[in-house]
C-alpha cells in the first residue's frame, strides 16, 4: 500500500524541530499510472533518480565496514538493514532509469571513486573524502559514534533531497516513483530517529558534532 508523502514528511520533522517539514504535493498521483513510455520523462525525476543511485551507494559502502571495524552488535544489525534495503531500492532506481533509456550510474564504484566525488557531485549529506577517511580509521565504540554522526547527516540529505522532488514542477507523479520517494522519505526518517537514539545512548562526545 502505497505511503503517503504528507505523513511521512511530518515524521522527519518530528525528528528535528529545526528542519522544515518538505511540503507534499498537491495530490498523489492516480493509482495504475504508467511509468515508462507513455509521459515524457521529467528532468527532475531523472536527477533525483540518478542522484539518489549514487547517495544510496555511499551509504551502502560505509554500512559494509561495520563488522571490519569492530561495531557494535546493534550497529551491525541496523547496517545490515541499511544495506539491504538500499541495495534493494538501488535496483528498482536503476531499472527506472534502464526503462526510460537515461544513463544508469554505477553503484558498484570503488572506494577511491566514491570519495573523489566530493569535486563534481556532493549531494545534501554526502560524505566528503575526509569524512570517508576519518570514519574507515575508527574502530569499536568510536566507529559506532562517527558512523551514527555520519548516517544522521546522510540521512538527512536524502530528506532534502526527496523535498526537492516534490518542490519540483511536474516531478514525482508516476506512481512507481512517487512510491520510491515516499519510502525512502519514511525508512530514512524512522532510522534517523533510531541512529538518534543509539548515538546519544554513547557516552562521551564525538571528535565530530551533529549539524
Amino acid at each position: 500500500m502505497l505511503r503517503a508523502l504528507p505523513l511521512v514528511l511530518c515524521a522527519a520533522c518530528a525528528t528535528s524541530a529545526a528542519r522544515p517539514t518538505p511540503p507534499a504535493p498537491s495530490a498523489p498521483p492516480p493509482a495504475g499510472t504508467a511509468d515508462a513510455g507513455t509521459t515524457p520523462v521529467n528532468p527532475a525525476d531523472v536527477q533525483f533518480v540518478s542522484g539518489m543511485i549514487v547517495h544510496h551507494a555511499q551509504a551502502v559502502l560505509i554500512a559494509g565496514w561495520a563488522a571490519s571495524h569492530g561495531a557494535s552488535s546493534e550497529l551491525q544489525a541496523l547496517c545490515g538493514r541499511i544495506v539491504v534495503g538500499q541495495r534493494d531500492e538501488i535496483a528498482a532506481m536503476q531499472r527506472w532509469l534502464r526503462e526510460r533509456h537515461q544513463p544508469v550510474p554505477d553503484a558498484d564504484a570503488p572506494a577511491s571513486a566514491m570519495s573523489g566525488m566530493d569535486h563534481h557531485m556532493l549531494m545534501p549529506g554526502m560524505l566528503t573524502s575526509e569524512q570517508l577517511a576519518q570514519l574507515d580509521s575508527a574502530r569499536g565504540r568510536e566507529f559506532d559514534r562517527l558512523f551514527l554522526t555520519d548516517m544522521i547527516q546522510h540521512h538527512r540529505g536524502a530528506l532534502t533531497m526527496v523535498r526537492e522532488l516534490i518542490d519540483a514542477p511536474g516531478a514525482a507523479r508516476g506512481g512507481l516513483l512517487f512510491q520510491l520517494a515516499s519510502d525512502i522519505a519514511a525508512d530514512q526518517a524512522a532510522e534517523i530517529d533510531r541512529m538518534t537514539r543509539m548515538l546519544n545512548s554513547i557516552p562521551h562526545t564525538s571528535q565530530r558534532s551533529l549539524q
